[in-house]
């Protein structure tokens, strides 16, 4: 089984969300040589991402260590969402989240709505990107 599942090809567009998780935070934890929590995490998505339903791709340090376990959800036409204090005994919780996410137009999921062990995981939202108009307002 290869570690990550492939991104679209050149020329089509995923209509899947795409989780990218940070695998290399420590949150404070010593060096050792069981996996973080991150990869702990990003194996346990992979393990779900069978169907296609969603795709998840590994990072290399995502420069918020201090919020713990880091990723983002993001799929085209709808705000990125950088997420924190994640961990696999949430995994459940943010399968619900990702159904949510992918219901929504605009992929925001207010925190009233989502699983109660993820209400204060939003760190940032990002635009899908940037047009003039959005560039200018």
């Amino acid at each position: 089984m290869a570690d990550t599942l492939p991104y679209p090809e050149a020329g089509q567009s995923s209509v899947s969300p795409v989780f990218h998780v940070c695998v290399t935070c420590r949150r404070g934890l010593p060096v050792g040589n069981d996996p973080v929590q991150g990869r702990q995490l990003y194996d346990a998505l992979l393990g779900q991402a069978t169907d296609g339903d969603f795709s998840v791709q590994p990072v290399e340090c995502m420069a918020a260590c201090s919020r713990g376990c880091i990723a983002t959800l993001s799929m085209p036409e709808k705000w990125t969402f950088v997420l924190g204090e994640l961990g696999p005994e949430k995994l459940s919780d943010l399968l619900a989240y990702l159904q949510l996410y992918r219901a929504s137009k605009t992929g925001t999921v207010m925190p009233s709505k989502r699983p109660a062990s993820l209400s204060d995981m939003v760190i940032a939202r990002l635009p899908s990107s940037l047009s003039a108009s959005q560039e200018l307002s």
